[in-house]
């Protein structure tokens, strides 16, 4: 029965995609070298370990929404979990490294994102969780199927400027929100009337009627 490790080398935004992708770097190594491996159909949980790093005050403030108050912190600051992915991984004797592409949302209601807009600087610890299952050659050449146990973990630390590239090539300059269809339908009714050309004056307008600064 193959002993798969797994271990986690390195991140990359995806050039080509048709959605914001990362692509993890995967290294899988069978203790039992000499063993030939098929194929693995992988599953893999991602974790924000959001313990293992430090937070300035201008990120705790954005943070207020996930984690509350910072007092309160030493309760609210858990593990979140970010998504759930699947792999093919290609016949291998010994260890090969693969691509785990790990699609992106911007949307802005998604905890995970409020939590990478947060961070300005610094890495994203992460915890992999892997299962799946492993088909292999067995005695005599025979074609041999066995489970891998989520006992099986990698971290990483994801740099934050990894996200904010890729997201910057994806939606350069913008950010994304949804709205309830009423609301925007009183919004499009408030374009309208004041003749505005883009959503962004019609913003601008709001916030300057309401007495804020805009900059």
């Amino acid at each position: 029965m193959p002993d798969l490790n797994f271990e986690v080398v390195g991140a990359e935004a995806a050039h080509f995609a048709a959605v914001p992708t990362i692509n993890f770097k995967l290294r899988v190594v069978n203790t039992i070298a000499e063993e030939y491996i098929h194929s693995v159909a992988l599953r893999c949980q991602i974790q924000l370990a959001v313990t293992r790093r430090h937070y300035s005050s201008e990120a705790q403030a954005r943070l207020l929404e996930v984690f509350g108050e910072p007092k309160r912190w030493g309760k609210t600051l858990r593990n979140l979990l970010w998504t759930h992915v699947n792999a093919g991984v290609p016949q291998f004797s010994g260890e090969i490294t693969v691509d785990l592409p790990v699609p992106c949302t911007y949307d802005f209601d998604v905890v995970s994102v409020k939590y990478f807009n947060a961070l300005e600087d610094g890495e994203i610890p992460l915890i992999f969780l892997f299962s799946g299952t492993v088909f292999y050659e067995g005695e005599e050449g025979k074609l041999q199927v066995g489970q891998i146990s989520w006992s099986r973990e990698a971290s990483y630390r994801l740099p934050i400027a990894v996200w904010q590239d890729m997201m910057a090539r994806y939606f350069p300059n913008t950010a994304w929100i949804h709205m309830h269809k009423d609301v925007f339908d009183q919004l499009y009714r408030y374009k309208v009337t004041l003749g505005l050309p883009t959503w962004e004056e019609v913003i601008v307008h709001l916030l300057q009627t309401s007495g804020e600064e805009v900059h």
